[in-house]
């Protein structure tokens, strides 16, 4: 098995291909271990890639360059793949499920309960922080794991309430950990390597991308046995992230606030639409309570 976590990684490391194609790897071999015999021209033939990918994958595939790369990141990073016993088990249960996952930190994170999203907008109102006073402290004070994205506001909110309050939180990335996103959450990103955990399925020198904001959404809310939204307007990313919990077969929760506010609309519409809406922290505490005997680590 240490085999195949090791080819997982360099396969993941490679150019040309996606996680759809590694997985067709997995189909075609478990262990992973004649994906290295193959020409170029046979990963076209067998794999559907494209000449151009299949090129490029074969490059990344013998280059020592690469390899050298790998071997230092391994030093410097923890690694969790999915083929490893501590791969947490709700990630397996969703589609498109991350293969490999760096991590910073501390790792058993993962492994405890509950942990529950909290996420928002990144221009909050002058009430947010007031608001997760009331609905998050109180959890963060009971052991709960607040799991966001360190984005800009909300999330930065989340992940600041938990440390200054001795609590726990995990930061999934929308990029490589040798490229902090946001620059001025870069005293943040010390903390949570500190006292917390940060998570990111992008090789540390990924720079951020804008679609792999989206991709790491499913990772929040995949944690999360449910994802509270703190505020949101009507075309915020957060509801991306919304969409995904609900695929998941997640819980969803959403903060009422003012009707004159944009920061709120979100919520609303959220509510209307079948969210959960939050008067106070006992609406998420009885539904947990509900969960838990079903619910897998």
């Amino acid at each position: 098995m240490e085999l195949v976590r090791k080819r997982l990684i360099h396969l993941h490391r490679c150019r040309g291909i996606t996680r759809k194609t590694i997985r067709n790897f997995f189909r075609y071999d478990p262990t992973l271990k004649s994906i290295y015999t193959l020409t170029s021209t046979q990963f076209t033939q067998f794999f559907s890639l494209p000449h151009k990918n299949a090129v490029l994958f074969h490059s990344d595939l013998r280059s020592q360059e690469l390899k050298n790369q790998l071997k230092s990141d391994l030093k410097s990073y923890k690694v969790i793949t999915v083929v490893d016993g501590n791969y947490p088990f709700v990630l397996k249960t969703i589609k498109d499920a991350p293969l490999v996952l760096y991590a910073i930190g501390d790792t058993d994170l993962l492994h405890q309960n509950p942990i529950l999203s909290v996420i928002g907008t990144r221009k909050p109102s002058r009430e947010a922080k007031l608001k997760m006073e009331k609905y998050v402290l109180p959890l963060i004070q009971r052991n709960w794991v607040i799991v966001s994205g360190m984005a800009t506001g909300i999330d930065s909110f989340a992940h600041q309430m938990a440390l200054q309050n001795n609590g726990k939180t995990i930061a999934v990335l929308g990029s490589g950990f040798n490229h902090i996103y946001p620059k001025e959450n870069t005293v943040l990103f010390k903390q949570i390597a500190k006292y917390g955990l940060l998570l990111s399925e992008y090789t540390p020198n990924s720079p951020p991308e804008r679609f792999y904001f989206p991709e790491r959404n499913r990772i929040i809310s995949g944690l999360s046995f449910g994802t509270l939204v703190i505020e949101a307007t009507n075309k915020s990313g957060t509801l991306i992230t919304v969409d995904q919990a609900l695929d998941q077969g997640r819980e969803v929760y959403a903060v009422p606030g003012s009707p004159l506010l944009e920061q709120t609309k979100g919520c609303h519409k959220m509510i209307q639409d079948g969210a959960k809406l939050v008067l106070d922290p006992g609406d998420i505490l009885e539904d947990w309570d509900r969960i838990m005997p079903n619910w897998v680590i």
